[in-house]
């Protein structure tokens, strides 16, 4: 029972992590393109993100490679348990998909807040990674340790920039209800969405990769040694 328990739980967890990871990397194509064009000049900021997307891709690649270690597909799971996902939709009122990419680079205060969301999803990140790395059924594996252990070297690169720009432009830090609404979406996957989706029989696997119809070259990444 415990086996079938830690093995139902690393799956979800993987299943959800392999989700994130692809959604961030393919969402930030939309940010250096609003960035690139408010802001061509500025190669430092434009360098940065796209090692943050370099970076997200590389995580994807890994759970990716740790999924066809055992020799399966990831579970099923939606922008239902997207953390970016969910509060663009909040923020935003429209999905990261629907999300007009012009109008973001025509005003200064949709853009100051898309940066913001992705700062606060990024820390958030990095918080769950230092839990996870403590958990004790993630401890039991020795390739996801490896691949959290990656993370947690990355990601403190991934709120940097965003951060840079705000102050650098005289904008605000998040407000409370920002920071709130952040822990909301992280409860709501955790003691809502987590619990439901281990206890439903009937999720499915995916019958393909999320990447699948990417370009080849935009997947033949390298990626830290699992073994």
């Amino acid at each position: 029972m415990l086996a079938w328990f830690r093995r139902r739980y690393l799956d979800l967890l993987g299943s959800i992590y392999i989700y994130n990871e692809h959604r961030g990397y393919t969402s930030i194509d939309r940010v250096l393109e609003a960035v690139k064009a408010r802001a061509p000049d500025d190669h430092a900021l434009i360098a940065a993100i796209e090692k943050h997307r370099a970076d997200e891709r590389k995580h994807y690649v890994m759970f990716k490679r740790w999924f066809e270690l055992q020799g399966k597909m990831p579970l099923q799971v939606d922008r239902t348990c997207g953390h970016i996902d969910r509060f663009v939709e909040i923020m935003f009122r429209r999905t990261i998909d629907e999300l007009d990419t012009q109008a973001v680079i025509d005003d200064d205060a949709q853009f100051e807040k898309l940066c913001r969301v992705i700062s606060l999803t990024e820390r958030r990140g990095y918080k769950q990674v230092d839990v996870l790395l403590r958990h004790p059924l993630v401890r039991h594996d020795k390739v996801l340790m490896k691949i959290f252990r990656v993370i947690e070297k990355d990601e403190p690169s991934h709120w940097a920039p965003y951060d840079g720009w705000l102050k650098a432009n005289g904008k605000r830090d998040p407000r409370w209800w920002e920071r709130a609404i952040d822990g909301f979406i992280h409860s709501e996957l955790l003691f809502l969405k987590l619990p439901v989706l281990f206890l439903n029989p009937g999720v499915r696997r995916r019958t393909e990769w999320a990447d699948a119809r990417e370009p080849a070259e935009a997947r033949a990444s390298a990626i830290p040694s699992l073994a």
